[in-house]
């Protein structure tokens, strides 16, 4: 019997508030609909995409999935984050028998990548080798594609830090609320180990009481 997962992820620095797992869920559903399956377990947990080692619901799934069952995703962001580290996975499930389907990035999901390996199969030698780099080419790019916008994400927030010398226009050590701003600053912090309290407390103009108090909020998920 073959079965269909689902599995979901974020981390903090991407989906923040009330979104949480909103989008993901309401993307796995609809294509649940669509296709008249029933997923058997859904996994969801709140970890980087940096490796696979550090996620413990990823792990149960990958302890249990067999040579044909299905793994749906939103996007390949949600398998992974890391070009190569991620293609070695992706390799090792579709050689397992596992069929993964990226809603958002159809032309790497399995189905339509075995499609080319098994044209490939069928071809002369300089065409079927020039296939089979084309496929490996296609998945590393869409995986390298996701790994360099969460650079880019990351970057440009730490450059946001460095080059801000606003005050909020509060008095120090003040907030009527919590700006969008100051909590994606925030999560970012709690997830990039280079981003130093000091950089938030010198952007928006707060103590070091303050900050540490929203960044108790914001990890608790109570903001």
């Amino acid at each position: 019997m073959c079965n269909f997962y689902s599995y979901m992820r974020i981390s903090t620095e991407e989906e923040r508030g009330l979104q949480k797992f909103t989008r993901q869920a309401n993307a796995l559903q609809r294509y649940a609909k669509e296709n008249n399956i029933e997923y058997l377990l859904e996994f969801q947990e709140d970890k980087s995409g940096k490796d696979f080692t550090n996620r413990k619901q990823w792990q149960k799934l990958e302890n249990i999935v067999q040579s044909g069952d299905t793994i749906v995703f939103k996007d390949v962001c949600r398998f992974t984050r890391q070009a190569e580290e991620g293609y070695s996975k992706y390799m090792e499930l579709l050689n397992k028998g596992v069929e993964l389907i990226f809603i958002d990035n159809q032309t790497i999901s399995t189905p339509y990548i075995k499609q080319l390996l098994n044209i490939a199969k069928e071809q002369n030698l300089v065409a079927k080798t020039s296939l089979e780099s084309t496929v490996k080419l296609l998945l590393i790019v869409e995986l390298d594609r996701a790994e360099q916008e969460r650079a880019t994400t990351v970057q440009r927030i730490k450059d946001g830090i460095a080059a801000s010398n606003k005050k909020s226009g509060r008095p120090e050590g003040k907030l009527d609320k919590m700006t969008d701003e100051l909590k994606e600053d925030i999560q970012l912090f709690l997830n990039d180990r280079s981003v130093k309290q000091i950089d938030l407390i010198k952007k928006h103009g707060l103590s070091r009481n303050t900050l540490k108090k929203y960044i108790t909020l914001v990890k608790d998920g109570r903001l």
